[in-house]
């Protein structure tokens, strides 16, 4: 299934992707599915058995709307937290390459995260500032899956019961700032927390079987930026599964449904690993758009924050190579 969160008149609803229509999964049902999707979700199992058995919709049918006349938010507009993974080898190896450094050992024994701003997810279309004295904004793209059972201390093995779907997230990054505040030994935070974009759906984990390869998935994910390819890379190479993840997140804490993780940046997905050489940072008007398959396609606006508008290159963009961390 695909899920989706979308605006009707004054409040966010649920609903449900059906090829060309979005189908009000409250008003469908009569009020049995409930309007918010954490909701929803903490409904587990019981929620998506009810959705199956619903019968086939039409446009003008109960609750039915076309999906061009829709407008989609986050999937999950405020989820309950974000902890953000650094688990994709290629992009820790060539990023600390480009400072002539290789990876550090510790890298290898855990897993590790950090937590974003759960308050400030934009949705599919919409339009992102950065910071107003950010002149290294960058995109990252990742894949993020959502929790949908409570849980504490989750063994690898049994993480996968625990997650109920997938969508694509960009962790929107303002380079020059995170450089400078993680100089401190603590962070991200500031050149992190305005903004992190999710959509433009949530696909439930069963859609995505028939792409397993193993305890991974083959699904291939690109960043193109003004219609220009610029990343390619594919979840299948990940080095610690969400499986991986999840235990490492669930340890001596309760991971809640509707808690999102994502993955980290997928090798070459940024600009920060890419260099200046290949594409400048990013400024107002540009378009980023991400695709991972059988996720769909999530774009955003880069927004006008100071005087973004004139057509001038960041100063100092391409001195990627000073940069000390790389999330």
């Amino acid at each position: 299934m695909k899920l989706v969160s979308f605006q009707k008149e004054n409040e966010v609803r649920t609903g449900l992707i059906q090829h060309d229509l979005v189908i009000d999964l409250y008003e469908a049902t009569d009020g049995k599915l409930p309007k918010d999707i954490l909701a929803l979700i903490g409904r587990g199992g019981g929620a998506l058995e009810t959705i199956a058995d619903l019968g086939p919709f039409s446009e003008g049918g109960k609750g039915v709307i076309l999906l061009e006349d829709a407008t989609l938010k986050a999937p999950i507009p405020i989820p309950v937290s974000i902890r953000d993974f650094y688990a994709f080898e290629e992009h820790v190896r060539t990023a600390r390459r480009k400072r002539g450094l290789d990876v550090v050992p510790e890298w290898y024994d855990v897993p590790v995260f950090y937590f974003t701003n759960h308050l400030a997810v934009k949705g599919p279309d919409e339009a992102v500032a950065g910071p107003a004295e950010c002149e290294w904004l960058d995109y990252e793209l990742e894949i993020a899956c959502v929790i949908g059972k409570e849980g504490r201390n989750i063994a690898k093995e049994d993480a996968e019961d625990h997650i109920f779907g997938y969508f694509i997230m960009n962790d929107w990054s303002a380079r020059d700032i995170q450089k400078h505040e993680m100089k401190v030994g603590l962070g991200p935070a500031k050149g992190k927390d305005f903004a992190t974009s999710f959509g433009p759906y949530l696909v439930t984990k069963d859609e995505l079987e028939t792409r397993r390869s193993g305890d991974r998935f083959d699904m291939k994910m690109t960043a193109k930026v003004n219609g220009k390819l610029l990343s390619e890379g594919n979840f299948k190479d990940i080095h610690y599964t969400f499986a991986d993840m999840i235990e490492r997140a669930s340890k001596d804490v309760t991971l809640y449904p509707g808690e999102v993780i994502g993955s980290g940046t997928v090798g070459t997905g940024c600009i920060l690993e890419l260099g200046t050489e290949t594409h400048r940072w990013l400024r107002a008007g540009d378009e980023v758009e991400l695709e991972i398959e059988g996720l769909g396609v999530l774009r955003n606006t880069v927004a006008g924050t100071r005087e973004e508008e004139k057509d001038v290159l960041p100063q100092n963009g391409e001195n990627t190579t000073q940069t000390s961390h790389h999330v």
